[in-house]
């Protein structure tokens, strides 16, 4: 089983998912795809006159502050046209590819955190009405089912938090709870760029494995939105994932490159290879 996060960045949109389509039609087991939309939804965003208002936390984290009415256009971009495009997009290849959100059937369900606090601009902001939060349990129930009957899911954010109102989750950590969730024996992360890079305006300076067992190093390898997908990472692997890879969402073949060791590979300590997975498969 693997878990497939393909990245919203500009650079990966109807070419690459056609990418994508080809390797997956013929990966021999199963899989689920979650995918982002970042760029369409602040594409979307500004052509609806609300442009992306980006807010640092103290800690240094940067996160869009999403409102009733940009949630409706997150709801639009990501639900919508990327979700739609990409099912589209893999049927077309031969993938029998069902597309949903992380709300359907309550597989993502999450707090919302309705104040946002930081620094917008240089200036110092408490922003309320925010309809983003943090994930906090994921039910792979409709995921499990879709697969016994042989449909491919696609999922991707918002997911569902309290009194029925959508949440903006990151992507990256919806794939990681589901990759435990099913017990995946694989978790890779696609962006636009060939993996980790200790300079991130270096596509050269690729990172070829970073040591679960060292993530301090693996997080100072890290910059930028690159933090949490370490996380993540770190995360999956010392929750028994097997094999975690940050590879490029570019290239042709993506996964099946990935699966040959191309990109950044996440290697687990000796106690978790060892150990094994102690999830419910």
């Amino acid at each position: 089983m693997l878990v497939i996060k393909i990245g919203g960045g500009a650079a990966i949109g109807e070419g690459a998912f056609a990418n994508f389509a080809v390797d997956l039609a013929a990966l021999a087991e199963p899989f689920v795809v979650v995918h982002g939309g970042n760029a369409e939804f602040s594409e979307l965003s500004r052509r609806l006159g609300m442009p992306p208002r980006m807010v640092t936390s103290q800690s240094g984290r940067v996160s869009r502050y999403t409102d009733a009415a940009t949630m409706d256009a997150m709801l639009m971009a990501y639900c919508g046209k990327v979700n739609k495009r990409l099912v589209a997009t893999l049927r077309a290849h031969g993938v029998n590819a069902v597309g949903l959100s992380a709300i359907d059937g309550g597989i993502g369900v999450g707090r919302r955190k309705p104040v946002l606090r930081g620094t917008e601009e240089g200036k110092t902001k408490v922003l309320r009405d925010d309809h983003a939060g943090t994930l906090e349990t994921v039910d792979p129930a409709l995921v499990r089912l879709l697969l016994a009957n042989g449909f491919q899911p696609v999922l991707t954010p918002p997911a569902l938090g309290e009194e029925g109102v959508p949440i903006n989750v990151d992507g990256d950590k919806l794939a990681l709870e589901l990759a435990v969730a099913l017990g995946a024996d694989g978790l890779l992360f696609f962006s636009d760029t060939p993996g980790l890079l200790a300079d991130r305006h270096d596509e050269a300076s690729l990172i070829p494995e970073i040591d679960a067992a060292d993530p301090a190093t693996a997080l100072a390898a890290a910059g930028g939105r690159m933090v949490v997908k370490v996380e993540a990472a770190l995360g999956a692997v010392a929750r028994g994932v097997g094999r975690v890879v940050f590879a490029d969402g570019r290239a042709e073949a993506p996964v099946s490159r990935a699966m040959a060791g191309a990109g950044t590979v996440v290697r687990a300590p000796t106690s978790v290879v060892a150990g094994g997975s102690g999830s419910d498969g």
